[in-house]
């Protein structure tokens, strides 16, 4: 492996749901997966398919993500101004999805792909949250060993 590999996702990232459960008189407990983030996830494993190691990674692991989310149109303003964002449009991206479930969603797809054997193999996350502009969504992912041990 080069020093990192490095690959950029299109697409408006979701977190990882949490698995529901709901009880059924007469058939106990039953727990599912609620499948709003498969979409996601198919297009991280899209864009990650072409930078796949040859064999899964091994060892410690970093890595960094940096998630843009698409602004809301009430962000803009209107008419011939429409894209000039408003003057009460927030700087920073401080609403759900919460940065822990983007990541999960990233990693979780990451380990079925086979990056690395084991998510537990990643001993540092670095991900921020930014607005992206009427231009799209996406994820910016890079992995790379950890070359020093403090």
């Amino acid at each position: 492996m080069s020093d990192q590999i490095v690959f950029f996702a299109h697409g408006v990232p979701k977190g990882q749901p949490r698995p529901r459960a709901f009880y059924r008189p007469g058939r106990g407990v039953r727990c599912f997966d609620p499948g709003t983030a498969e979409g996601w996830k198919s297009e991280v494993a899209a864009a990650a398919r072409g930078r796949l190691p040859a064999a899964p990674l091994d060892g410690p692991l970093r890595v960094e993500i940096c998630f843009y989310l698409p602004r809301p149109k009430d962000h803009y303003r209107s008419g011939k101004h429409a894209d000039d964002l408003r003057d009460s449009a927030p700087k920073h991206h401080v609403s759900t999805p919460d940065v822990d479930n983007l990541v999960k969603a990233v990693m979780d797809c990451m380990t079925r792909l086979g990056f690395w054997r084991d998510d537990s193999q990643v001993t540092t996350v670095t991900a921020y949250k930014y607005w992206s502009g009427k231009q799209g969504g996406g994820a910016r992912i890079s992995v790379a060993r950890v070359l020093e041990v403090f």
